[in-house]
């Protein structure tokens, strides 16, 4: 029988983590291409690859698919076989739900409040709660660009209802639902898929923060851009628990003294990003900026769907609660 191309990389990359000495370094596997002035994810994932090796500890990245897609580093993260992933954040939402509240639309004020929520609020914990014991803890959550807008290739949206007849690339069920309280539909595409179903209309745009067409490429397909600010645009970095627990304390705090630094390097680096909309208008995108009254319009559309984003009433009072502490 012969397996899928995907699923040999993984389990390639399985084999030699396994055959690997204890001494071996420590694998980072990235989620996007390795610019420190255009992504905020590989800004989290340098520093804190740096950090380990300035300190004792030899890491070293991988490129984006070098050990496979999302689906399969999750689980070599899950069997202890790699030690760190830069991961959406619904790969851990299919352990756990609760951190579904990072992409409630028109939740969160700033990136400010996101850390008020995780770290003073405790809900990194909580939601580590529900993950270490399958393997997989989130030792940070960074930011990949500024808040995510719309792109699309047909039209100006300036209000919710000029979403309508829009057909949108999803993540998931929950987004579909989200597109579909706005007029428009969602189809789900794998993000390898993205730039032909762009180009053949499988998908007219999709809802990502300013910086993401730029990195991949996609302004000779998206030429429209609302910059909406639904939500943060938030990746998890998870770890192997079987490898974090196995460190010794002092090795430990190296790691965790390793994220802290990357957490404030991606938030510097977030802090500095106004440049992009000029680089989006550069490579002929077109800006919309919503209106108060169309942003409210948004925020009224979008808020039947915070239960059917897989959480309940509790865990949302919890996100509400934890974010104003």
């Amino acid at each position: 029988m012969r397996l899928p191309l995907s699923k040999l990389v993984a389990a390639l990359a399985a084999t030699i983590a396994l055959s690997a000495p204890a001494s071996a370094q420590i694998k980072v596997a990235l989620d996007s291409p390795p610019d420190l002035q255009g992504s905020g994810s590989y800004v989290w994932a340098h520093t804190f690859v740096e950090h380990l090796n300035a300190n004792g500890l030899k890491a070293e990245e991988f490129q984006r698919g070098a050990l496979g897609g999302d689906d399969e580093l999750f689980d070599q993260v899950s069997q202890g076989l790699l030690e760190v992933s830069m991961s959406p954040l619904n790969i851990t939402g299919s352990l756990d739900n609760l951190i579904y509240g990072l992409r409630l639309p028109y939740f969160f004020a700033d990136i400010g409040e996101v850390d008020r929520a995780l770290y003073k609020g405790g809900m990194l914990a909580k939601v580590n709660e529900g993950t270490v014991s399958k393997g997989v803890r989130v030792l940070g959550v960074n930011a990949v660009g500024q808040g995510t807008g719309i792109f699309n290739s047909k039209r100006a949206v300036e209000k919710v209802e000029d979403m309508k007849g829009l057909r949108m690339r999803a993540l998931d069920e929950s987004q579909i639902k989200l597109f579909e309280a706005w007029g428009a539909s969602g189809t789900i595409v794998n993000w390898a898929e993205v730039p032909n179903a762009l180009q053949t209309g499988v998908a007219d745009g999709y809802l990502n923060p300013p910086v993401v067409p730029l990195l991949f490429g996609h302004t000779d397909f998206l030429k429209f851009f609302t910059d909406a600010e639904v939500s943060p645009s938030l990746r998890a970095t998870i770890v192997s628990e079987e490898w974090y627990k196995g460190l010794s304390d002092a090795d430990r705090k190296i790691v965790d003294d390793a994220t802290e630094a990357a957490n404030k390097a991606n938030r510097d680096w977030l802090a500095a990003q106004a440049s992009v909309y000029g680089k989006l208008e550069a490579a002929g995108v077109k800006i919309t900026k919503l209106s108060p009254e169309a942003r409210a319009g948004f925020q009224k559309a979008s808020e039947p769907t915070y239960t059917s984003n897989l959480l309940s009433a509790e865990q949302i009072e919890a996100w509400r609660k934890a974010k104003s502490e």
